[in-house]
This record gives structure tokens, C-alpha cells and sequence, in this order.
């Protein structure tokens, strides 16, 4: 089987700064992982390798140090990874994201399955994904929560997932892409031979003339229908802390209760 899962680099959610001025994330200086539903991608492909075989290809699109991720990703037992990086894919939002991804997809070749996380934390669109798919013209299988049955010699998957009035079981044809939620599996450590062999190995950065078929209006900024207009953190939750003061737990409990009565929290 040929797997693909795509990744993204995020800043830390620990240590998000945004520009004052341009209301943009600051990257430059900035730790980086991640992203953390990328991981369940990234091992839900490592347990399809073991079970059927074949190879997991993992593909970032993102600034020079992205190439970070990709090694981690080979560290935990990818196969292969690729990197996409070119000035020309800057300010890429969902669309343009989705469109130069799937022109690298299209040079790998064949595959049966591609795999990404259900979110970026970053962005939190959803739409990558999805977006990918549409752009290949596959299944999409989103908000996947397990893998009930993979049949590659039929190309066929039978899938579980997660929605919010419950769980959905949903059979398709492969190809077919899925995103992942964090309940599908438990991403593995990096192990010792799989590190030293991501260290030495040579990751491959593809640029926009790499990819065939490239439409450059399409690429970046210029090609993203959608533009961030503003960036800024929600206001600090100011509270005032009312202590109680009882005898009991009983007169306690009624004098919340009628505070909560005069505030109408209720």
C-alpha cells in the first residue's frame, strides 16, 4: 500500500505571539511541533504499514524549518517525507494549501490512501483536507475514528465516525482520503534506529517549478481567495473573587443559592 499523510508545523499553543502592527502570527523565533492531529495521522499510516505493508510517504507544505517536522515524523517510522517550500507558496490559505498539495500528490503517483489530521490548531478550518480531496478528485472521509475494515485488493474501506449527534459507519471505494481525530490511536515515540536514520537522511524540497501542471496564480497569496484581515487575542477574563462566609455548608449553599437567583445565572 502507498500512504500519504500530510502534515503542517504550528507554532506551540504555549507560546503564541501575534505582530502588534500586521495582526500576523510571529513565526521567526518561535518553538514549533506538530500539529498535535497530525500525529494520529502519522501513526494511524505506521499501523496500516505494519498490518498491509507498503510505504508512508510524509509531505509538509511550510517555511525551511518545517523540515523539523518531517524529520520527527521519519523518527517515529515514515518511510519517505517531502517538503514543499518556495517563496511562491507564501500566504497560502485553505484553497491554495490544498491545491499545491495535491499537485505534489500527483507527482508521488499512485496511492490508496492519504491521511491527514481533522484540524490544524492554528487555523482550525477543517477545510485542508477536504480540500485535498476535492482537488483529486477522491472519497473524502472526514472526523474518522476508526478503521472498521481495509480491503486494498478490492479497494475498498469501511470507516467509524465521530459526529457531534454521534458515530456514523460509512463504507467507500479507494482511493480515498480521510481525516483523523485524536481517538483513532495513540501516537507512538520516536524510536532510536528510526531517529539516526531521519538524522542522516536527505529530505527532498520541492518548489513551485517542481510541481507539474503548476499554476502560479493559483500559488500563495495570489492565488488564496480568502486573506486574514486580523489577528488579535481575545481579552484577559477579569473575575472577582466572593468568599462565602457560613457556619455551615447548608447556610453556604443557600446564600449561593441566592446569588446566583439575584444574578440570574439561572
Amino acid at each position: 500500500m502507498n500512504i500519504i499523510v500530510c502534515i503542517k508545523q504550528v507554532p506551540d499553543t504555549t507560546d503564541v505571539k501575534i505582530n502588534p502592527e500586521t495582526n500576523t502570527l510571529i513565526r521567526e523565533g518561535v518553538s514549533s511541533i506538530i500539529n498535535p492531529f497530525d500525529m494520529y495521522a502519522i501513526e494511524e499510516g505506521l499501523r496500516l504499514k505494519e498490518k498491509f505493508g507498503g510505504k508512508v510517504t510524509v509531505i509538509s507544505l511550510g517555511p525551511p524549518q518545517s523540515i523539523k517536522a518531517l524529520k520527527e515524523a521519519v523518527g517515529m517510522g515514515a518511510d519517505e517525507a517531502i517538503q514543499l517550500s518556495d517563496r511562491a507558496f507564501a500566504g497560502s490559505d485553505s484553497w491554495a494549501t490544498s491545491y499545491t498539495l495535491a499537485l505534489a500528490i500527483k507527482k508521488l503517483g499512485k496511492f490508496d490512501i492519504i491521511l491527514c489530521g481533522k484540524q490544524a490548531i492554528d487555523g482550525d478550518t477543517g477545510q485542508v483536507g477536504p480540500g485535498i480531496a476535492s482537488q483529486l478528485g477522491i472519497t473524502q472521509l472526514t472526523y474518522v475514528f476508526k478503521i472498521i475494515k481495509l480491503e486494498p485488493e478490492i479497494g475498498k474501506i469501511t470507516v467509524e465516525r465521530l459526529l457531534e449527534e454521534g458515530r456514523e459507519i460509512v463504507e467507500a471505494r479507494l482511493p480515498a482520503l480521510l481525516t483523523v481525530v485524536k481517538d483513532i490511536n495513540q501516537p507512538r515515540a520516536a524510536t532510536l534506529f528510526h531517529m539516526r536514520r531521519a538524522s542522516s537522511l536527505q529530505i527532498p524540497t520541492w518548489t513551485a517549478a517542481d510541481l507539474p501542471g503548476a499554476d502560479l496564480s493559483k500559488l500563495g497569496l495570489k492565488g488564496s481567495p480568502t486573506q486574514v484581515i486580523k489577528i488579535s487575542s481575545p481579552p484577559k477574563r477579569e473575575g472577582v473573587l466572593d468568599l462565602i462566609k457560613a457556619d455551615s455548608a447548608e447556610q453556604s449553599a443557600a446564600i449561593l443559592a441566592d446569588k446566583i437567583i439575584a444574578e440570574k445565572i439561572l
